[in-house]
Parts: C-alpha cells; structure tokens; sequence
C-alpha cells in the first residue's frame, strides 16, 4: 500500500503529526494529487543534484497542469482555482532554489515513516495500553467541556433571568397603571397582585445572586484549567520541541494547544458579555445590596487578567530558527545566509486576524560583554500574522532573515571566555495586541531557542555540538552563559541523544551493541558502561590533544559518510559499524572463513570504513584480517557494495581471489549485497574486437586489490571451490590460470 494511503488510516493524533509537516510553502493538496509520483522519486538524490532538481520541479509543475485538467474535465472550477493558485506559490518560491523544494519534500517523506513507524510501534504495544501523555490529554479535554459546560449554563441562567425580570417590569408597571384607572382593582385584587411581585421581586434577587456565584465559579474553574496550560501544557510542548530540535521525536499537539487556548479565550470572552448583560439589567432594576452592583466590577476585573494572562502565553515560536539549506540543523545560523523561523498564536479567534505585528530582535536583552559579537538582522523583521490558508492557524513566517556581524573598530580579537562555537544568542519577537472595544491591550513576547552563528560552514559540526548539548540538559531558553560552566550529561540521557543523531537522518538508530561500544570509548572499559555515568563537555566536544579529535567530529564525519554513501546499507543492517577490534574478533572467532563484517574507522576524523574477515591458518587457528578503511573519497569513485563484490587479496605468484564469503553472522555475500550489484546487461564482453572497433576503447572496471606476503594467506593458496574459478575466469582467461599453476608446481618440484 502507497505511503500516503497509509497514513490516511491512523488515528487523529498521527493524521495531526502528518499536518504539521505541511504548510503554505508546501500544501498539502500537493502530496494528496501527487501521491504516487511524489512516492516514486528518490528525492535525497534530487536534493544533492542542482540540474535534476530543476527538472523535477518542472515535472512537478507538469503534473499540476494534469491535474488542473483532469478538475477542468469535472467543471470544478473551485479546485481548478486552488491548483492555479498553488502553482503559482511554488513557482514564486522555488523556480529559483528547487533544491530547496527537493529537501522539503525529502524531509516530509521520512518524517511520514516515522510517523507510520511510530504508530505501528503503539499498535504493537496493545490496545489496551495508553500512553500518560494521552490520559493528561483526556484530563484536560474534561476540565474543557466542564468549562464550556458551566458557561454555558450560567447562558441560560442568564437569558432565564432576564426573561424574569422582563416579566416583573411588566407586572410592575402594570399594577401602577391599573391603580390609577378609575374603575381599578378591588382591594383584594390589588393585595394579590401585590403578594405576587413581591414573590416575584424575591425570586428575581435569588435568580441575581446565583448568576453572579454562578459566574464566579465559572472563572474559578477556568483559572485552574489556565493554570494547567500555562504552567504545565505549555512547558511541557516546548519542551518536546526541543527534543524534536535535536532528532527526537515529532513534535505534535501544538494543534490541540491551539484548542484549548482557542476555547479558554472563547469561554472568557463569553464571560466578559455575560457581565454586560447583567450591567443592562442592573441599570434597569437595581437596588440595596445588590449582587450585580457588589460583585460585577471585581468579576470583570478577574476576566480581563485572565484573558490577558492567556493572551500573553500565546505567542509561540512554532518552528525554529533554521536554515533552509540545512534543515536537520536547526539554531545553527550563518552569517550571510537566510534562515526562517515561524510564529503562532495559539488563540485563533477571527477578531485577532491582521491584528497582531510582531518585530524580530536579535539579543535584545543581552548585557554587552567584551568579546561577544554582535549582530545585525537583515531583511524584512516585521510581520503580520493572519489565518494560514491550510489550517486557519494565526501564524506568521519570516522567510528572509539574514544576520551580519557588526564591525569593531580596530583590531578584532575575540577576548571573550567562550570560542563562537559556544557563543549563545537568542532571537526574540514582539508585538502588541490591542482591540479598544474589548478594553484589550496586551504586549506579547516569544523568545527562540537559544541560537550559535557562525561564519563559516566548516564550524557547522561544533555549532550543533552546542546545540545538542544545551537542548540535552536545560528547559532554560535565556540562559546565555550556559557554556561558561557546560554541565555534565549521563550517558543514560546521552545514549539516547546520540541514537537520535542516526534515527532522525536514516531509517536506523544505534542498537545497544553499537552504544557498548561508544559508552567504552567515552567512560573508559572500567565504567562498565554505568548508566549514571558523567560525560564531560570536554570529552564530548574537545581534543585532549594536538594530535587527537573531538568524540562529536568523529560522529559527524561517520554521519556524514552515511548519508553520502552509505545511507541503503545503513538502513538495512549491513553495517555493524560501531564495534571495538576486540569485540570484532570475539565475533567472529568462530565463524566460516570468509566471514566479514563492516564497521567504522575509529582514526578517521571525516568518516571511514572498513571490512574484517577471519580465516584459518594450516594449524587451524584463527587469522583476522582488515582492509584500509575507505574514506569518501574511495567511495566517490566506487561503492561500497562494488567493492566489496570485485575486492581481491593477491600475493607473488598467487592469483588474485576474494576472501569475501558470509557478511556477518552467515549471510551469503551475494544475498546480503546482490540488490545493490550492478544487473547484468548485453552489452558486449570486454575483449569483442567489433565493440573495441566501435567505441575505441576497451571496457575496464575498478577493483580493490589487497597485495600481502604468501606467509599471511592460508597455506599460500588454498584449493579454489568451482565457485572461485567461475568468478575467476570473468577476469582471466583459463589459459593464464593454467600457465600460472604450472609455474607453481614447477617451482615446486
């Protein structure tokens, strides 16, 4: 089944987490037309390709234009209008970078398998079992309908009490009427008249005290469910979007957020008209102590406070600052180079629409310090925020924000107790809400993450160093000095971070095998891998010397080198990749020769790998040998998977074979590896003299060749299985094999 007709079948609560990753830049109108051919693309290659990516953005305009037809067909003119309109919005923003069209749609691609994969997960854990998060959802959905419950209520009380008290205005003035007429009321009439507004007047100061309590409660109740979003709900999302900043899970519910702020300030702006109405009925009827007249002034006063307290927790920053051209980096921002950062208020009340404008500032409350750069924002860093076209949230995005260093008179040294790399800085926005009609006037404030700028791309790997490693450790978002005395983490917490690096850029974190490995390098063998055991900022992100590398660089270079060449393998399980030598040969000890496994160089600063296989010297002992790792630049020329098909160990004399037989623990080369071989063709054999004629060349191919001395290969050369010779002969012909055999018994004897 299609990716997208999966996902159309999960709950609510994943369908949300689908439509988070789509906005106005890309609709999600798109993915539902273009389902099968988004899915039939590769678009990480798309996106690392300048003329490809071109290409598939006018391919993607092309199927609009089907699409378009296919609706014209249907005389559906509104949908006809909707596509129109889309393809003009992309083409005003990608017909000039469709690479960056390419990764958006690459991204939304494995943030949908995770999400599938999530819900599988869930779905596998039983039915029966419901998460806490779910539970405090459905706590708060209950205070929510109590509230909505109770102002509701105190509605009808107060239309009932208004009806009433029309009715003793009438009875009232009636009376009056008829005693001044000249043939009125007998005086028991009068009396019974008499008796029965007096009843009535009781009634009515009875109806009053109960909507005046009635309201009081209400705001009682709607305090508390304040409280739980302000001080716990809304906490607890920014924080799981700093956990989605640094490759954890989707951040989701910013949408149930929105309901419930949504519903709060509807039920308070219900309240405040409720308290309007009892003001027309105090000034029709009034009199000593009076409910309305005692307790009206304080329960306004408290409805405006609370509605201006949720107003001023409202304003959120809903996606972080982040680089387009690095979207798996966010809060790492380069000078010179445009950076987006969206906002929303999570209050979606149509009364609020064009209301708000909010103004971008770059360290606003940062005390000057000697040698902490400054910076200066460049494009436009103001906005209004209106209804999102796609989900009718009050949002804002700035799309063209620059920073540029201001200049220092002088020679610039960099004084300051911190490397740039651990400079924090922090993006904050304002506005100001005003609606004279309601009596509103409130300032707003959101502040982003803490962000690192740098210069220079080549400080990226340290910058997100920072990034991790603030995000890890504090919910803080002004503390600025964080790095000046950096806590340490453990690596139970640490552990998981790190995984996440994997899992957010492949379809793979590190299993615990991979982790035993990382925790013996970072704690030392004799930690014995204890989960409260302290990593240092230090070791995590420093060199203890000249000649060494920071822990982080390796796992940048390692990732790196997976995305660029490694990435199906990886996905797939081939690789073992973190393993020490010491485990790599208790493994493979006792293992068929030819047993292989791949695992990543731990002295390669930008990211290499390599193979160990075993085999078995005359006395039967075991012999483990590794290749030289391969770094990008082999891989750029030929891929692992090749490599590992054409590898060859020669000695003097000896032909060349492959000592490559089982990938770990006994999967045959050829079915580990064969869906990534080249498929065989017809085209002509290398050595046809027609083709040599035709083409001027002859075919070659690259291989890796290993030469060792005759002492380190299994008794010279062991007896080649059918097998070997079949390969054998794709590369020499029978007649050398032969005459090199020859050579060798006549040495021999």
């Amino acid at each position: 089944m299609a990716q997208w007709c999966q996902l159309q079948l999960l709950d609510s609560k994943y369908l949300e987490q689908v439509d988070q990753l789509y906005d106005d830049s890309l609709p999600m109108d798109i993915r539902q037309y273009l389902s099968r051919w988004i899915e039939s693309i590769d678009w990480d290659v798309v996106a690392m390709q300048d003329s490809l990516a071109t290409v598939r953005f006018h391919d993607l305009l092309a199927q609009l234009d089907d699409q378009h037809s296919r609706f014209a067909l249907e005389n559906n003119l509104l949908l006809q209008h909707n596509i129109r309109k889309i393809k003009r919005n992309l083409q005003d923003r990608f017909q000039e970078d469709p690479i960056h069209m390419a990764m958006i749609i690459s991204k939304n691609l494995k943030e949908e398998q995770k999400i599938l994969a999530s819900a599988k997960s869930t779905e596998q854990e039983g039915e029966g079992m419901v998460s806490a998060m779910v539970v405090e959802k459905q706590k708060l959905d209950a205070k929510v309908k109590e509230m909505k419950d109770r102002v509701q209520a105190a509605d009808q009380n107060i239309k009932s009490l208004e009806d009433l008290q029309d009715e003793y205005d009438f009875k009232i003035n009636t009376l009056k009427n008829r005693e001044n007429e000249v043939n009125g009321m007998t005086t028991k009439e009068l009396e019974k008249e008499k008796m029965t507004i007096s009843r009535m007047c009781f009634e009515l100061k009875a109806k009053r005290q109960d909507v005046v309590v009635q309201l009081g409660e209400v705001l009682s109740v709607t305090q508390a469910l304040l409280s739980d979003l302000i001080n716990e709900e809304l906490p607890e999302w920014k924080q799981r979007q700093q956990i989605a900043c640094i490759g954890g899970p989707p951040n989701a519910c910013v949408d149930q957020l929105q309901n419930w702020f949504t519903v709060v300030a509807e039920s308070l702006q219900q309240v405040r008209q409720h308290l309007k109405k009892l003001q027309e009925l105090e000034q029709k009827f009034t009199y000593d102590c009076d409910p309305i007249t005692q307790k009206k002034p304080f329960l306004e006063a408290r409805a405006l406070d609370l509605l201006k307290s949720l107003l001023s927790h409202s304003l959120v920053v809903e996606r972080q600052p982040c680089m387009p051209t690095h979207p798996q980096r966010p809060l790492v921002l380069k000078t010179g180079v445009q950076f987006t950062v969206k906002l929303r208020f999570l209050v979606k009340l149509q009364e609020f629409n064009y209301q708000l404008k909010v103004k971008a500032l770059f360290d606003k409350d940062v005390v000057e310090k000697k040698g902490f750069r400054k910076f200066n924002i460049l494009g436009t860093n103001t906005k209004v925020m209106n209804m999102e076209e796609s989900n009718g949230s009050l949002a804002a995005e700035f799309r063209h924000l620059q920073l540029k260093e201001q200049k220092v008179a002088g020679n610039r040294t960099n004084e300051g107790p911190l490397i740039v790399t651990e400079e924090l800085h922090s993006l904050s926005f304002e506005s100001e809400l005003q609606l004279s009609q309601s009596g509103l006037d409130v300032k707003l404030e959101a502040i982003s993450l803490p962000v690192v700028v740098i210069s220079n791309v080549c400080q990226l790997p340290s910058g997100w160093a920072s990034i991790l490693w603030y995000n890890m450790l504090t919910t803080e978002p002004k503390n600025l000095k964080f790095f000046l005395s950096p806590p340490a983490a453990k690596w139970s917490h640490f552990s998981e971070v790190l995984s996440w690096q994997f899992s957010s850029v492949t379809k793979r974190g590190l299993n615990q095998e991979q982790l035993n490995m990382l925790a013996d390098k970072l704690l030392g063998a004799k930690a014995q891998r204890n989960p409260e055991g302290q990593i240092p900022w230090t070791k995590f992100c420093k060199s203890p010397n000249e000649k060494s590398f920071p822990f982080w660089l390796w796992i940048e270079g390692i990732l790196d080198l997976i995305k660029r060449h490694l990435l199906p393998l990886w996905n797939d399980g081939s690789i073992m990749g973190f393993i020490s030598k010491e485990r790599e040969k208790a493994l493979l000890t006792d293992k068929c020769p030819g047993t292989f496994l791949l695992r990543f160089s731990e002295s390669s600063r930008e990211g290499a790998i390599t193979f160990t296989w075993i085999e078995h010297d005359v006395h039967g002992k075991p012999v483990f040998h590794s290749v030289e790792p391969y770094t990008k630049k082999e891989l750029t020329a030929v891929s692992l998977p090749d490599i590992i098909r054409t590898y060859k160990v020669m000695a003097a004399d000896n032909i060349p074979e492959n000592p490559l037989r089982f990938l770990y623990p006994n999967i045959a080369k050829d079915k580990a590896f064969g869906k990534y071989f080249p498929t065989p063709s017809e085209t002509p054999e290398p050595m046809d003299v027609e083709d040599t004629q035709r083409s001027g060349y002859m075919k070659t191919e690259l291989i890796s060749v290993s030469e060792v001395h005759p002492s380190r290969l299994q008794d010279n050369m062991m007896p080649m299985s059918p097998d070997d010779y079949k390969a054998l002969e794709q590369y020499v012909s029978p007649r050398d094999i032969d005459a090199v055999m020859n050579a060798d018994f006549q040495d021999e004897a």
